[in-house]
């Protein structure tokens, strides 16, 4: 008997997946739950609508539970985000590492990264357990609306199916293909990887079904509509393209072929303009930059940095998110990623990660458009000079007229918000935040301040952290974004300057400059020309932190070689060449204990 809750969150089915119980998702249970609250027979489920979407919401929770962690691996390229390690050990914590001792790539995450590789699996799962369950037991019998409502329940399972084994194969290359329900171990023992093209192809005709099934508008935020679909349609052929123009000789089987790519570029830029021009979709506000406050406060807080807090929640810009609720009696997922890398302004601590000084120095001028000089880390509480130092890190006029996304993105030493509380606070107060966790009195007011446990940068994130008070850590509502009309302008630029024919550089150069008129308050940041350099700068600044760092820098060729080099890249404080195969994680040697068919990628 299949086992089936009947709230509107959660399927719990037994499956043995690649030697791991694959369950949904809750924070503190390492992505297990193993406890059914209500149970119905699988006779008597599958006979309405509310019982196909019931169980389509338990796909969505899955996949959320795989994707909007994704900050763990993004970060770990160390470029411009440091992910704690060890909070006692000075030297992980400046390498930006996780997990093992700073080591730089994929085995860097061990057994973290097993358990990942088979929660994407279960994602698939639960996926193609609506999509076999509505299929074959509601779809012969319907008709009317009530078939088009089914169908495009399915269409969205096959949305995120796919969304999921694009996941696999930008990390993983070749790897199995299941399109049925797993029950039980016995059943995918023996699977071999199926190359990767073949599994493109397969990810290709999910989102093909679901371009033509969906609502163009999402049936409820936290669903998808076919401007998502077409977008992630539009960022498979994207990626597909870079990969067979670049090639990926660590492949086995896989060939570069210009012609091909030309192709799939092409028709990222057609689906990508189609997002853009055929739904009415705009950013958020028309793009207003919106009312900026004063350096060092964030009582007033503009349109880029209010799109990822809940005042946006539903806003078109936001193609497809993930939502998260929760309250003190039912947290479930409302404890809320943002915890992890804002820090707490009760607690002062366990900031698990935080921007680098790279990524300030990345932020143009708003006065001349050019970069400011690199700013000089110092240590107020050893130097009294730090904050009036030209150019040090601790002084507030370093940060002034900056790409206003630097402000919407990151805060900095002794800049004083409200921040994010871990527990409800009576006489709750502004804080300051202070790296070296010194007493800070400013105005005959003492504020609180963070120790050393979070970060060595000095910075912490604003972005997703929400500027009111009164809530605990477990209570909350956003929405984290999976796609947004930002991402798409910038890919379809890339689309076009990778020779993709369905668009043209004039529009793609105003979509850039859009974005960038709402970064600089107006259009002194309007640049005149459009090259990839510029397009793989400008996502850096503009989706920071939205976890797509990682796959940008394999795409644009910088993650792996000497071309491009990053402090304590290649595990060197200076920066060294690594070598390609790190394109690619390793295949979990658990799974391949399981299953000797699952051949190891090259290199590990």
């Amino acid at each position: 008997m299949m086992k089936i809750l009947t709230n509107t969150t959660k399927i719990t089915m037994a499956i043995l997946l690649m030697g791991v119980l694959i369950l949904p998702t809750s924070c503190k249970k390492e992505l297990l739950d193993l406890t059914p609250t209500d149970l119905l027979a699988s006779e008597n489920f599958w006979k309405t609508d509310e019982d196909a979407t019931i169980a389509l919401m338990a796909a969505y929770a899955s996949a959320r539970a795989v994707f909007d962690r994704d900050y763990y691996f993004d970060g770990q390229t160390g470029e411009f985000t440091r992910v704690r390690g060890n909070s006692g050990t000075s030297g992980q914590i400046l390498r930006g590492d996780a997990y093992q001792a700073g080591s730089y790539g994929p085995s860097g995450y061990g057994a973290s990264f097993d358990k990942y590789f088979s929660y994407l699996y279960g994602s698939v799962n639960r996926s193609n357990y609506v999509i076999e369950n509505i299929t074959n037991k509601m779809l012969p019998t319907a008709t009317g609306a009530k078939l088009a409502s089914l169908e495009s329940i399915i269409a969205e399972a096959r949305l995120l199916r796919g969304m999921t084994y694009f996941r696999l194969i930008s990390m993983w290359g070749d790897v199995p293909y299941i399109s049925k329900i797993i029950y039980d171990n016995s059943e995918v023992t023996a699977l071999a990887r199926m190359p990767i093209g073949q599994v493109k192809d397969s990810i290709m005709a999910d989102f093909n079904y679901a371009v033509a099934k969906l609502p163009n508008k999402a049936a409820a935020l936290g669903r998808s509509g076919k401007p998502a679909a077409l977008a992630f349609r539009g960022k498979l052929n994207l990626y597909w393209g870079s990969w067979k123009k670049n090639g990926w000789p660590e492949l086995e089987g896989f060939t570069q072929n210009a012609g091909e790519a030309t192709t799939a570029f092409a028709a990222a830029a057609a689906d990508f303009k189609s997002v853009i021009n055929d739904f009415g979709l705009t950013l958020y506000k028309n793009g207003d930059p919106g009312q900026i406050d004063a350096l060092g406060k964030a009582d007033i807080l503009p349109n880029y940095f209010e799109l990822f807090t809940p005042k946006a929640n539903g806003n078109p810009e936001m193609l497809m998110v993930f939502t998260h609720s929760g309250t003190p009696t039912n947290p479930s997922q409302g404890e809320e990623l943002m915890r992890d890398f804002s820090g707490r302004t009760i607690e002062g601590s366990q900031c698990w990660i935080a921007p680098r000084y790279e990524i300030a120095n990345r932020y143009q001028l708003t006065t001349t458009g050019d970069f400011a000089p690199k700013l000089v880390q110092l240590n107020p509480t050893t130097n009294a000079a730090a904050r009036t130092t030209l150019n040090s890190a601790v002084n507030p006029n370093s940060y002034a007229n900056r790409d206003y996304r630097m402000k919407s993105t990151i805060m900095w030493d002794y800049e004083m918000c409200i921040g994010l509380t871990s527990l409800k606070s009576t006489g709750f107060s502004p804080y300051i935040y202070n790296t070296w966790a010194a007493n800070v009195t400013l105005g005959g007011v003492n504020y609180i301040t963070y120790n050393t446990d979070g970060t060595n940068s000095g910075y912490v994130f604003r972005k997703f952290v929400r500027n009111y008070e009164g809530l605990g850590r477990s209570e909350g509502d956003y929405a984290y974004p999976v796609m947004r009309l930002a991402d798409v302008y910038l890919m379809y630029a890339e689309a076009v300057l990778r020779g993709g024919s369905g668009g043209d550089l004039t529009t793609a150069l105003q979509y850039v400059n859009a974005l960038r008129a709402r970064a600089y308050n107006g259009a002194q940041g309007n640049v005149t020309l459009l090259n990839l350099d510029l397009i793989i700068k400008e996502r850096g600044r503009e989706l920071y932190w939205e976890c797509h760092r990682r796959t940008d820098l394999i795409r644009f060729k910088q993650f792996t070689g000497t071309s491009y080099v990053w402090a304590w890249k290649g595990g060197t404080k200076a920066g060294a060449g690594v070598s390609d195969n790190m394109k690619l994680f390793p295949i979990p040697s658990s799974d391949i204990v399981a299953n000797p068919n699952l051949v190891q990628n090259p290199g590990y």
